[in-house]
Order: structure tokens, then sequence, then C-alpha cells
């Protein structure tokens, strides 16, 4: 007569033995696990703080914040740049055989520049050399190489004639708004038919003031007279 006892009631080998092996291997095999979850719970969290980051939108800084590099971001060839004042009329005038703008500083360098300004007063001055450095609105220009500012004979306000003036040197430092030339470098002035030199320069034309200083050295020329008109019969001399 053959054995009607369910399975899970036979001997040793039954499914309930089988269960219980089981359920130790589970457990020897959790205690072994737990010892690492402190180390795969921060691997976890570095993983989502790193996607988190990726994933955040970012707001692009503002364009006046970054920064700029020194580098030309223009240039020019043959060129010739004009400006006006209020009332149309004629400012300044800046011209060269080729420039290169700098954005971080907003200087514009000059080869072979020619400057021409014109103040309130009509007086026209000239200012020329090998090369030139302008601020953005050309009002202030460093001259370097061949430097020379010409400031042509003019009427003041009392109609007396002002005479020419000239300024050559290695280097000149041209204020053009405010009408001042100056130099730390050796300088030739020339006022007239006189000439001055000098190893500092500065010249303040509202005041009509020029200033030179260390080994100053002049030449006055006399001033011509008007002489009576020679007879016919005078011997020549």
């Amino acid at each position: 007569m053959t054995s009607s006892l369910p399975e899970q009631l036979k001997g040793p080998g039954s499914a309930s033995t089988r269960h219980k092996s089981g359920w130790r291997k589970f457990l020897t095999l959790w205690d072994r696990t737990a010892i690492y979850m402190p180390l795969l719970m921060m691997g976890t969290l570095a993983l989502g703080t790193y996607w988190l980051v990726r994933n955040t939108p970012t707001f692009n800084a503002p364009e006046s914040v970054r920064e700029v590099s020194h580098e030309v971001d223009y240039f020019m060839q043959n060129f010739t740049i004009k400006t006006f004042d209020e009332g149309g009329k004629l400012k300044s005038e800046i011209a060269g055989t080729e420039a290169r703008h700098f954005a971080d500083t907003d200087i514009l360098e000059i080869d072979q520049a020619r400057i021409h300004s014109i103040n309130i007063n009509g007086q026209l001055t000239t200012a020329t050399a090998n090369r030139a450095y302008s601020n953005g609105d050309g009002s202030e220009v460093q001259l370097t190489g061949n430097a020379r500012v010409v400031r042509e004979a003019s009427l003041n306000e009392q109609g007396k004639e002002a005479p020419r003036l000239e300024f050559q040197g290695e280097f000149l430092h041209a204020f053009l708004n405010e009408e001042r030339v100056q130099s730390h470098k050796p300088v030739l002035l020339i006022r007239g038919a006189d000439q001055f030199t000098g190893n500092v320069f500065a010249y303040n034309n509202l005041d009509q003031v020029a200033v030179l200083t260390g080994r100053v050295r002049g030449v006055l020329m006399p001033k011509s007279s008007v002489r009576p008109a020679a007879s016919s019969s005078a011997p020549l001399r």
C-alpha cells in the first residue's frame, strides 16, 4: 500500500527543511551585506548630488561682469574718424595707416597717427607721431616716436595775435579737451621764432604757461624792427 502522506511531512529532505536552510543562507548573506550598507548609502547619495548639480538650470552671468581679455576686437586700415559737437561743428579728426582697438581698456592704437583738434574758439591743434594711443572719445592721446604737436597762430579775445606753438619729442601726452600737453622726456618748444628745450615739460594753453625743468636752454630771436628805406645812392655793404 503506498503512502499518502503529504510532501511536507516526509523525512529530512522535505520542503520545510529546504525552506529553513534557504532562510539561514539569506540571513547570513544579509549580515555580510549590512557591513557595507553605510558605504553603499554614501555612494548613492554622492551620485544623487552629482545628478542634481548636472540637471539644475544655471543662469548666464551678465556680460558686464565677464572678464574681457586684452585682445584686439576690431581694426581699421587707412581710416579717418571725425567727431562733431552738439551744433554739428567738427571737433576732432583722427587718421592713420592702421588702428587696433582693445576692448578691455577701450584704447585705440594708431600707426602713423594724424590728429586734428579744434577748440571752442576755433583754434586748430595738430598732432602727429609714429604711433598714438587714444582713449575712447579721443580727448586724451599719447604720442610716441617723432611726436609733434602744433597749435597754429590765432587771435585771442582782445584781438592780439597768439604766436604759433610747436612741441617736439619722442613722447608727448596731449589732453585735447583741457588743451594741455606734457612729457617726462626731453622736449623742444618752438614759440614763433624762439626755441626752448628741457628734460621735463608741461604746457597749459588756457593759462598760456609753459614749464620746462632739467637742463633748460633757450634761444630768443630779436624782433624785427622797421628801418627807414635806404636811398638809391647809398653804397651797398
